[in-house]
């Protein structure tokens, strides 16, 4: 007699780094017995959104959106974007004063983008925010749409192309502030599918992981399929910024990152408190 598999909804960026991650998981090389996935990919602030609205039963978020949903999704121990050097920027097309800039439009990738809470958390002045799709606000400055913006993914390593600057790196001044490494995103499960559906599901993307780690050149055409015109030198060092220890499992080094960054984020008024639990490894 076969078994009737469920079939659970799973977001995650188009990004290097997650299709990396998840290519073992949807293309059934890694298996959960009784489920399977279908995969939804869109951009970071899309997936916020989908999570907001309560859309999606496995998700990739940023960390910023966890704090409005941590009644209803989890965070797993795997998955998650964290790390050291690899935070946002603030750029601009000159050299300029980020107190300058008060008053002035500033462009973030999304409300709800762990991008847009350390800006606020670096400056809460910086109030004149601009809501723009990631992929659009190095041509948003360059044109002078805006007078700085916030980029993140790729947009590290290519922003010189666009002649612009950098005024402040809000992942450097994190860890020295916070003395953390950064948590920019997690994956959060639904809490009404259970314990052990979600600690099954945590389990399964580390073996995702450590597939792509063990055979990188299965999931190259899932990712260029998804990369668009990024190059290949660019998709190469991207997974190799965003895909580190923390990826595999949060640990407590990671755990203490993201209750610190959702404290600060509580006690400056962004987010209403709430409890943190981590399923997984």
């Amino acid at each position: 007699m076969s078994v009737i598999e469920r079939v659970l909804t799973l977001g995650f960026s188009p990004c290097p780094n997650d299709t990396f991650i998840f290519h073992a998981l949807v293309s059934g090389l890694v298996k959960i017995h009784g489920l399977s996935f279908r995969e939804r990919l869109e951009d970071v602030e899309t997936l916020n959104m989908l999570a907001l609205a309560g859309e999606l039963d496995v998700t990739k978020v940023s960390c910023h959106l966890l704090g409005h949903i941590r009644g209803e999704y989890t965070l797993l121990a795997a998955g998650a974007a964290l790390g050291r050097g690899c935070g946002p920027l603030l750029v601009s097309r000159g050299a300029v004063e980020p107190t300058a800039l008060r008053g002035r439009p500033v462009a973030v990738p999304g409300r709800f983008t762990t991008a847009a809470l350390l800006l606020r958390l670096f400056d809460p002045s910086l109030d004149n925010l601009v809501y723009l799709p990631f992929h659009e606000i190095m041509p948003a400055v360059v044109r002078g749409d805006v007078a700085a913006g916030v980029i993140i993914h790729e947009s590290r390593f290519t922003y010189p192309e666009y002649g612009l600057r950098k005024l402040v790196d809000l992942g450097e001044w994190w860890e020295g502030d916070s003395g953390q490494p950064i948590p920019l995103g997690g994956i959060v499960a639904r809490r009404s599918l259970g314990a052990e559906t979600v600690r099954g599901i945590s389990d399964a993307i580390r073996d995702s992981i450590d597939h792509a780690h063990a055979d990188p050149g299965g999931a190259r055409e899932y990712i260029r399929s998804h990369a668009q015109e990024m190059g290949d030198e660019v998709c190469a060092a991207h997974i190799g910024l965003y895909v580190n220890e923390f990826s595999r499992d949060l640990g407590e080094v990671g755990r203490q990152a993201v209750r610190t960054l959702l404290d600060r984020a509580e006690q400056a008024g962004i987010i209403p408190t709430g409890e943190l639990d981590i399923f997984g490894v």
